[in-house]
């Protein structure tokens, strides 16, 4: 990896980018300027230059990851070497884990009612209507 070392100066958008937490950098600033994502604990600007063994918490979707920052990097390469830039903390794994798991029993327990009917329940549901 170029451009990996500790004299370079990556800004935090730039670096969420090359990190692949976001597709895009404007998707990245607009996670920063709505609060998703924190510096060592407080709300960043999307200009704030990224230090060495800084830890960020990035809210993506349902899931927030804490990661402690291993190298700068203002490039975006493959995911394996996107993932040597950072270290996710074990706290955050085992949260991440506890709420997936969380969310797939509440799916369990609660069917979706949303899907359209099939041609057979269509038929019982006629069926029902017209008898009664």
């Amino acid at each position: 990896m170029d451009n990996t070392n500790t004299t370079i100066v990556v800004r935090i958008d730039k670096w969420l980018w090359a990190a692949r937490f976001f597709k895009t950098r404007s998707l990245a600033k607009q996670a920063i300027e709505g609060g998703k994502v924190h510096y060592n604990g407080q709300r960043v600007k999307t200009s704030k230059n990224i230090e060495l063994g800084a830890e960020l918490s990035i809210r993506c979707g349902w899931d927030e990851k804490v990661v402690i920052v291993k190298t700068l990097s203002d490039k975006r390469r493959n995911a394996t070497e996107a993932g040597k830039l950072f270290d996710e903390t074990e706290a955050s794994i085992a949260l991440r884990e506890q709420r997936t798991a969380e969310r797939k029993m509440a799916n369990l327990t609660m069917p979706n009612h949303a899907e359209k009917p099939n041609k057979k329940q269509r038929r019982q549901i006629h069926k029902f209507k017209q008898d009664t």
